[in-house]
């Protein structure tokens, strides 16, 4: 198989996985997954929509509301007037924040469920109870290790930028 197909292929791949959980539209998130498969120069905006296959409005619309979500951003080179777009350097952070988020949604619902059914149903309640308890302490650990993870990216970039300017 080609590069380019099996890069295709994963672009396809990791797209779907993306629009899921960060709530893309699919193109947003084919071409930040083709972001992330990219070098850390970027692409530019002919590249991108050459590889993506799609019209040049709607990979402009696209990109603009991943760069609004700061997921991606761009630079330009001197001499060259084309703007290269790459991953932002708090793209995972960006990322893992919005699926924390997406935790405590969930850890409220269940919360509002259990409240219900413990007034409303006892008799339910009693008997699910375990199932609800075993979910909380699963969207509990989920949480704790986004926000320890988190954590460990925001400390990485800063010993980052510390050592970039020391040197």
């Amino acid at each position: 198989m080609s590069e380019n197909k099996e890069k295709q292929k994963l672009v396809e791949s990791i797209g779907i996985d993306i629009e899921e959980r960060l709530k893309l539209s699919p193109l947003a998130a084919r071409i930040y997954a083709l972001l992330i498969l990219s070098s850390y120069d970027g692409l530019v905006f002919e590249a991108i929509r050459v590889f993506i296959g799609a019209s040049k409005s709607s990979v402009s619309v696209n990109i603009n509301v991943l760069t609004q979500l700061d997921y991606i951003t761009f630079y330009t080179k001197p001499g060259d007037r084309r703007r290269y777009f790459k991953l932002t350097k708090y793209a995972q952070i960006n990322s893992l924040t919005s699926y924390l988020q997406n935790i405590h949604k969930e850890m409220a619902i269940i919360e509002k469920i259990n409240h219900f059914n413990k007034k409303e149903h006892p008799e339910k309640f009693i008997n699910e109870n375990s199932l609800g308890n075993i979910y909380e302490l699963y969207l509990i650990e989920q949480k704790n290790l986004i926000e320890k993870t988190i954590q460990n990216f925001k400390n990485f970039l800063k010993e980052t930028t510390e050592n970039t300017e020391l040197n």
